[in-house]
């Protein structure tokens, strides 16, 4: 489903479908960048929405829907990865426009599947899945994990299984349902691009949604969600390709969670 949704290419040249964001980049910097074509970037009202101009002309998506937000704090976001592109335009360096541009032209049109492809995570959720040694380790994923598990329980009703290694634990059926009920409330495409987005990077629908209801910070909830990463770089020190992946996906999620609080306020 992300790589329906979130297809590499852009309003920009055509990059190849490469899962690691660090290669990538790489090779979207073999291509040539085009050059910035305009001057001004601006916001202007557009059928109740704040769209994005260039140069007074509404900005448009790959499927040539307007490029426009619900409020003009979500359209300053994207308005200054606009602003930001000197010389060349980067699109590796455009993250909330592409997850727009995702939300515009796939997710409107299929807002269910969307919505199920997320609540179907909590049936085999990270936070379910615990390490069985070492003690290190073990400490860690409980002190970061289990308040989760708490939360689901407290705040959805979901009574959720763990389990020790990578053997799938089946939960009960309601779990999906009650997140589907929980996710359903992201009736904004470009809130539900982003929840995927931060869901399918965490890889927990239940971190992610802690987030974007502000019961746990961006950085708190990506901390959660990289108690792994951090445990092999503190066991075996640091890969800087290792640490240059996790920046990569640490800054998508919080521009997900960044666009999604901006499109949805309180």
């Amino acid at each position: 489903m992300r790589d329906l949704l979130y297809p590499n290419h852009s309003f920009l040249p055509h990059v190849p479908s490469e899962p690691d964001p660090v290669r990538r980049a790489q090779v979207a910097m073999l291509k040539p960048l085009p050059k910035r074509f305009y001057t001004d970037v601006g916001v202007q009202l557009y059928e109740a929405r704040f769209a994005i101009t260039l140069d007074g002309r509404t900005a448009r998506t790959p499927a040539r829907h307007v490029l426009s937000l619900p409020t003009q704090q979500a359209a300053a976001l994207l308005a200054a990865e606009w602003e930001a592109q000197v010389g060349e335009i980067n699109p590796a360096r455009m993250p909330a426009t592409k997850l727009v541009n995702a939300a515009l032209d796939h997710v409107s049109v299929q807002m269910a599947e969307v919505a199920a492809d997320i609540s179907k995570y909590v049936m085999s959720d990270l936070v379910c899945y615990r390490a069985v040694d070492p003690e290190g380790l073990v400490m860690m994923q409980a002190e970061a994990w289990n308040p989760v598990v708490e939360w689901a329980h407290q705040s959805l009703g979901v009574s959720l299984k763990l389990a020790e290694g990578i053997l799938h634990q089946p939960q009960p059926p309601e779990a999906e349902i009650a997140m589907r009920h929980a996710v359903d409330r992201f009736a904004d495409p470009i809130a539900l691009a982003a929840l995927h987005v931060m869901t399918t990077l965490s890889g927990s629908c239940l971190i992610a949604l802690m987030a974007a209801k502000g019961v746990v910070s961006g950085a708190e909830a990506f901390s959660a969600a990289s108690i792994d990463e951090q445990w092999s770089a503190r066991v075996w020190g640091e890969d800087a390709e290792a640490t240059q992946r996790m920046a990569l996906r640490r800054e998508e999620f919080m521009t997900a969670l960044g666009l999604l609080q901006a499109v949805s306020p309180g």
